[in-house]
């Protein structure tokens, strides 16, 4: 009897460190989103804003360093990074059970571990994703990125229920201390990865641009490129619009339709069930539609699937939400599995880290505008309204990605060094064809897109 597969990466030692580093961080990472929160309320006694203000502190890095992180990423070895990264992330976590058993513990303190820590995940994140197309070919990033997002996707069905049990077990302080043990055995894991990764070099000698002009480089690679500005603006006004739904979901499904919390656990639950079948299918869905229809296909799933928020009676609302999550979060990952895969793929090495980053930046940066919005909206107008605002919005946000030679692509092309005009670009591209197959979200609070 097989006791371990023996196709594609598999068999790739380097990739099963990677993928096993991934794993054991992402389940860790599980622990704490539950755990910190509780910290607050739990020990210290936190007020709502001063709960909701932590997350905003543990976001914020993303929208200050995302693009001067993709500068250094580029300029220096990712693996490195991502070690760096780990370990202090692991030591900053570490202080909050210390200080607690200090009685030294206070909310000033969690907002510095959040705001530092957030600055670790993002050189971690863009480094992350810029660092794969060094350990894996380009025939296998699609594989790749499948099974790391059914790493992902395990950890948010399993890790929350995990940390449920250790925070009642062992209360919240001390259950983040499996995140922080969680990061050293990820470092421990990079660490031993050993296929060499190059530095790209200044071009032809010549001395290295400062840090402002390798920034411009990126973000205008970015938005002059035929195929990373329209997934760029699809995922950004997604995100914009999800995150709309997202603030005034909890309040709506309660006061509109009238949910227990049991029920909105449960439609949490099930739903997570759509990002993992989509991180397992994924392959086989790109191998069958190619690379254009599939991310086209996906990003029409996932903005029709938020109409049925809007849709569901008061009378009977349950099936409407958990096929809204499971459509959603199935069609989200495989969304994100292609299109990152294809980012990786057609993007020069010495640009990954730029690319990921401006991207990064821009996708994210609309969701504090969303919640914002979404927040206002319902107060002013009502809690329906915005949501159906919100859902219609969300349909919407394939145009890019229709009306873009994104949609032609039936395989993935070769690097473009320097972006040419859309019109230029043939609507199939020829190129690697997907291997195997090609390359997330459930209820609106993680319907967000990479």
């Amino acid at each position: 009897m097989r006791l371990w597969p023996r196709g594609g990466l598999w068999r790739h030692p380097d990739f099963l460190k990677l993928w096993s580093a991934q794993t054991v961080s992402q389940f860790g990472s599980a622990i704490t989103g539950l755990a910190l929160p509780l910290v607050a309320v739990v020990v210290l006694d936190a007020s709502a804003f001063a709960v909701s203000a932590l997350f905003v502190v543990e976001f914020l890095p993303f929208v200050l360093f995302a693009i001067p992180t993709g500068v250094w990423v580029d300029r220096l070895r990712r693996r490195p990074i991502l070690v760096v990264a780990d370990l202090a992330r692991a030591a900053l976590l570490a202080t909050i059970p210390l200080a607690h058993a200090f009685g030294a513990l206070s909310m000033g303190h969690l907002y510095v571990v959040a705001f530092l820590a957030g600055i670790g995940t993002v050189f971690f994140d863009v480094s992350y994703q810029s660092y794969l197309p060094s350990v894996v070919a380009r025939d296998r990033l699609v594989e790749g990125n499948s099974k790391l997002e059914v790493s992902r996707s395990t950890a948010s069905i399993a890790g929350p229920g995990a940390g449920g049990g250790l925070v009642s077990a062992i209360g919240a302080p001390a259950a983040i201390v499996f995140d922080a043990v969680s990061f050293v055995v990820s470092a421990f894991f990079l660490f031993w990865i050993r296929k060499p990764e190059e530095v790209a070099p200044a071009a032809d000698g010549a001395p290295r641009p400062s840090m402002l002009a390798d920034a411009r480089e990126g973000l205008g690679y970015v938005l002059r490129h035929p195929y990373l500005r329209p997934i760029a603006t699809c995922t950004a006004t997604s995100n914009l619009f999800w995150s709309m739904a997202t603030a005034i979901y909890v309040v709506y499904a309660v006061r509109q339709l009238g949910l227990s919390a049991a029920m909105l656990g449960l439609t949490f639950s099930v739903g997570q069930i759509g990002p993992l079948a989509g991180a397992l299918t994924a392959n086989r869905v790109s191998a069958r539609l190619g690379v254009g229809r599939t991310i086209l296909g996906a990003a029409i799933s996932f903005g029709a699937a938020l109409v049925l928020v809007p849709l569901a009676p008061r009378s009977f609302p349950i099936p409407f939400l958990v096929l809204a999550f499971l459509v959603a979060g199935f069609a989200s990952v495989i969304y994100n599995i292609t299109q990152v895969s294809l980012r990786q793929a057609i993007t020069p090495a010495r640009m990954q880290g730029r690319m990921n980053a401006v991207i990064r930046f821009l996708v994210w940066g609309t969701m504090p505008v969303g919640a914002l919005a979404g927040g206002a909206l319902g107060t002013a107008i009502g809690l329906r309204e915005a949501m159906w605002i919100a859902a219609v919005g969300a349909f919407l946000t394939f145009l890019p990605i229709l009306l873009s030679p994104v949609r032609g692509l039936v395989a993935i092309p070769e690097p473009l060094e320097e972006p040419v005009a859309a019109s230029a670009v043939p609507a199939a591209a020829p190129g690697l064809p997907v291997a195997e197959g090609a390359p997330t979200p459930g209820p609106p609070a993680s319907s967000s897109r990479s």
